[in-house]
C-alpha cells in the first residue's frame, strides 16, 4: 500500500510535526507500505525529527509567504504552480491513500484532484473558538466556513483528535483517532525543582498566563524555577521577557526550543499548560510518558481527554490565573502526591499506546470508500 502525507513543512519543531514524523517512522516499518511526504516549504532544511530514510521526500519548492493570507495576490499567483506539480507527482507515484496534515492551500483543490485516491483531512486544532465567534463573524469569514465545510464533505475521511470535537464537523465521514504516545526510556535522575512548559510562543499557548501565575507563588518556593521551552514570535517573545521583568519573577525563564524534551521532562517535577486551547497536545502525552504529573487548564477539549483529574495531574478553570497558582503550590509542597500521580502517568498513558493507535490508522487506510 502506498501512503502519502502532505504538508507545508517540517523544519519548526511543533506538535503537527512531531506527530507526524512518528506515524512516518512506523509506517515504513510494516511490510507492504511504502510511504511518502510531500512537502511545500521545506527550503533544504533539515527535518526538526528523525525521519526515517526510508520514507521517499519530494519538496514541491511553492514557499507560500506565510506572514501573508493564503488568499492575498502574492500567494494566489502561486497556487496554479502549486496545483501543477501537486498533480504530477501524484500521478507519479499513483497512491492509495492521501493524507493532508494541515491547514493550506492543498486542503480546497485535493479532494478535486484526487480521482481514485482514497483522501483523509486530518484536524489538529479545536474548533472551539471558532465556531463560538462564527454568528459574530464577518460575511467573508461565514461565506469561508460554509465553502470549508462543503469542501470537508468531499474528502473520504475527516480525523479528528478527541470526542468532544465531533459536534463541529460532518458525521458522515468523521473518525475519531487520538495521537499516539511513544516509548520513553526513563532514567534514573533524580527530579529537580523545575516547573516545565513547552510549546511554540503564540498567543494561544498564553504563556503570559503562567508567567502571572507564577509571580503570585514565586517568593514562597525561591528554590523552584519554571523553564518554558520553545520558539516563534519574536515580538511576543519580547513581550513575555517584559513581563517576567514586571512581575520581578527571575525564576521564570525562557530557554528556547530543544530537541531534548523528554530529557528535560524527567529531570522536571511538573508540567504546566496554560493554553487557550488544545484539541490533543503531544506534550501531555510527553510528560504522563516520563511520569511527570500536569498541571493544566481544562482548556476545550485536549487535556481533559488525556489527563485524569487528581491521578495524574490537576484540571484548572480555564483561564483562572490564581486558580492555576494555588494547584502549582499545591503540589511544589505535596511530594508524597506528586510521586503518586508520576506512577498513576506511567500507567494510564497506556490508553495511547503508539500500536494501538495505529492499528486506528491502518484499519482506517483500508476501509473501501463509499
Amino acid at each position: 500500500m502506498k501512503i502519502v502525507y502532505s504538508t507545508d513543512q517540517i523544519y519548526l519543531h511543533g506538535g503537527i510535526e512531531k506527530v507526524l514524523a512518528q506515524k512516518l517512522n512506523y509506517l515504513v516499518t510494516l511490510p507492504d507500505y511504502q510511504v511518502y511526504l510531500i512537502t511545500t516549504e521545506q527550503k533544504g532544511k533539515p527535518f526538526c525529527y528523525p525521519i526515517s530514510d526510508k520514507v521517499l521526500h519530494y519538496d514541491l519548492d511553492i514557499n507560500y509567504i506565510r506572514t501573508k493570507s493564503y488568499f492575498s495576490l502574492t500567494n494566489l499567483k502561486k497556487v496554479p504552480t502549486h496545483l501543477k506539480r501537486l498533480k504530477n507527482k501524484l500521478r507519479a507515484i499513483n497512491p492509495d491513500v492521501l493524507i493532508v496534515c494541515n491547514y493550506a492551500f492543498d486542503f480546497y483543490f485535493i479532494p478535486f484532484i484526487s480521482g481514485h485516491i482514497k483522501t483523509i483531512k486530518e484536524f489538529h486544532a479545536s474548533r472551539y473558538y471558532y465556531v463560538k465567534h462564527l454568528p459574530k463573524a464577518s460575511l467573508f469569514k461565514k461565506i469561508m466556513h460554509r465553502i470549508n465545510t462543503g469542501i470537508e464533505k468531499k474528502y473520504t475521511h475527516i480525523v479528528v483528535l478527541n470526542n468532544d470535537e465531533q459536534k463541529y464537523y460532518n458525521p458522515d465521514n468523521l473518525v475519531v483517532i487520538p495521537n499516539a504516545s511513544t516509548q520513553v526510556k526513563l532514567n534514573t535522575i533524580k527530579r529537580k525543582k523545575i516547573i516545565l512548559a513547552a510549546g511554540r510562543i503564540a498567543p494561544v499557548k498564553q504563556f503570559d498566563h503562567l508567567i502571572k501565575a507564577w509571580g503570585l507563588i514565586a517568593a514562597q518556593f525561591p528554590d523552584w524555577e519554571v523553564h518554558i521551552y520553545g520558539e516563534g514570535d519574536q515580538d511576543l517573545v519580547n513581550e513575555l521577557k517584559n513581563l517576567i521583568k514586571k512581575e520581578e519573577t527571575p525564576s521564570i525563564k525562557l530557554m528556547g526550543a530543544t530537541n531534548k524534551l523528554d530529557a528535560k521532562m524527567q529531570a522536571a517535577s511538573l508540567y504546566a499548560m496554560t493554553s487557550a486551547t488544545e484539541c490533543f497536545p503531544m506534550v501531555l502525552l510527553e510528560s504522563l510518558a516520563c511520569g511527570l504529573p500536569v498541571v493544566s487548564y481544562d482548556c476545550p477539549y485536549g487535556p481533559r481527554n488525556i489527563i485524569t483529574n487528581e491521578e495524574d495531574g490537576i484540571l484548572v478553570k480555564h483561564n483562572n490565573i490564581e486558580a492555576f497558582s494555588v494547584a502549582l503550590a499545591q503540589l511544589i509542597k505535596n511530594s508524597e502526591k506528586r510521586k503518586l500521580m508520576e506512577q498513576a502517568a506511567l500507567k494510564n498513558i497506556a490508553r495511547f499506546n503508539e500500536h494501538k493507535v495505529m492499528e486506528k490508522w491502518l484499519k482506517l487506510f483500508k476501509i473501501k470508500a463509499q
